[in-house]
């Protein structure tokens, strides 16, 4: 795994990106010389594979960008061939036209359709047997890294059971090497317990380890083999804390292994003016483009609202912004007019009876978040942030969840790293998780992990993942 402006980009999905690449490549050509071998009157092979030389390039690299788009190199992405195939299947019906269209207006070429047709047939053929097959069996396998778990607590617990339940192809654990913790019970979940007495260094030695993972709450008080670790470390095998690798593994800081000296003292949370003039630039250029594309949708969203229940297209809310500073978000309406007519603030929650017909189907699609477009414009908002919540419930949240007021050192989003990782939240512990997501963003936010979510997000909304 390495890092690309602030983003950890595991070696998995990048062979799996490559791979994908030279297969999108390689059915392209064969679907050009198998339609040319089958078309009579044949003009010279050099000719068609000119002719096709950039339909080839835009199909290659829409197809990549849309893989990427829809999760296909997700992590904790369904480790099924019937989500891999739904997935590859929708790029392609989105790569289908802008190519057709392109081969049609820009080249001499016929027989596109009969091209990309058979480039559809060749490419879910050569995914399946060289991508999800050989690749899984062979290379991918190679690639697994075999770690060693420092504690038999609760916290190795639980980092054993999310590696075995959701990143096993990534990591194997060959054991948890005991500390003097009193309270820590023997963990049966994966792998041997090692004896105490058998020095650190040579358990890594013998298993061949390539990571240490401490997994242990309390540092203090000598529970820690801190000289055998030393010594591991010197011996080249990278030694790491709970909250950095869980960074690394989900894209998330975990609040129970958090100390405040890791914020402190830890990299990340670089924001600076040219860090701000360039997310300033980001979020007016695509907030501005999205308007232009969207407004028909936009125009029909606030008809049906109207057309439904005669009440206002719009809807305004308090929400707590940059440093804690409040603003009203612009948001379509899709619940009743009368929906919180106590007074009391309320979460939405699984089939909401407060929502509207029209307005069920706008927070599926997210629809009813393009008017928060405005809010960017404006500058209360950016594309890409923690979501904006109101303060009722940011008072609650800042007394229950320690770090949460961190969140707001950044603009809120119209779309986020927590959107696009969890669902919706409606409840305390929701937030807590969600929470995770977010300081993960604010420490390595970055305009290239800004375009990586709202690549993500044409997943949420293709999908309807997490809306209520």
């Amino acid at each position: 795994m390495f890092k690309i402006f602030n983003l950890y980009i595991p070696a998995k999905m990048t062979l799996e990106l490559l791979v994908d690449l030279a297969i999108s490549i390689l059915s392209f050509a064969l679907a050009t010389w198998s339609v040319y071998m089958m078309t009579e009157g044949k003009q010279d092979l050099s000719y068609w594979a000119q002719q096709g030389f950039y339909p080839l390039i835009l199909y290659t690299g829409l197809t990549v960008l849309l893989y990427t788009a829809l999760g296909v190199y997700r992590i904790d992405a369904e480790n099924s061939l019937r989500s891999f195939l739904v997935r590859t299947t929708v790029a392609f019906g989105f790569v289908f036209f802008p190519v057709y269209w392109y081969t049609l207006m820009f080249t001499e070429a016929g027989s596109s359709f009969r091209v990309l047709a058979f480039t559809y047939l060749f490419q879910m053929a050569l995914l399946i047997l060289i991508r999800f097959i050989f690749l899984r069996q062979t290379a991918l396998s190679g690639m697994t890294r075999r770690i060693l778990i420092v504690g038999n607590g609760r916290e190795a617990q639980a980092l054993s059971r999310q590696i075995m339940e959701h990143h096993g192809s990534s990591y194997t654990i060959v054991g948890f090497y005991p500390t003097q913790h009193d309270d820590q019970a023997p963990v049966r979940l994966a792998g041997q317990v090692f004896d105490e007495n058998i020095p650190l260094e040579q358990v890594v030695l013998d298993t061949r380890v390539d990571e240490i993972i401490v997994a242990v709450r309390e540092h203090r008080g000598g529970v820690l083999p801190i000289r055998q670790l030393l010594e591991a470390r010197i011996l080249g095998t990278p030694v790491h804390n709970l909250p950095t690798f869980y960074e690394r593994l989900k894209g998330e800081v975990p609040l129970e292994s958090m100390k405040a000296s890791w914020l402190i003292y830890g990299g990340g949370f670089t924001q600076g003016h040219l860090r701000a003039w360039a997310k300033r630039l980001f979020d007016m250029v695509s907030a501005s483009v999205l308007l232009l594309v969207l407004w028909p949708i936009m125009l029909l969203a606030a008809l049906f609202i109207k057309l439904e229940d005669k009440g206002p297209v719009f809807f305004q809310q308090q929400r707590v912004g940059l440093f804690g500073r409040p603003f009203y978000c612009l948001k379509f309406r899709s619940m009743r007019t009368d929906a919180e007519k106590d007074g009391v603030a309320r979460w939405a929650s699984t089939n909401d009876s407060r929502i509207t017909r029209v307005g069920a189907f706008i927070r599926k699609t997210r629809i009813d978040e393009l008017p928060q477009l405005i809010n960017v414009l404006r500058g209360e908002m950016s594309m890409v942030g923690p979501r904006p919540e109101r303060p009722t419930f940011v008072d609650m949240l800042e007394k229950d969840i320690p770090f949460y007021a961190i969140r707001h050192s950044v603009k809120p989003g119209v779309t986020g790293w927590a959107q696009v990782r969890y669902a919706y939240g409606a409840s305390v512990e929701d937030a807590k998780r969600k929470l995770q997501f977010d300081l993960y963003y604010v420490k390595n936010n970055s305009v290239f992990l800004d375009l990586f979510i709202l690549f993500e997000t044409v997943r949420v909304v293709i999908f309807g993942e997490g809306a209520r």
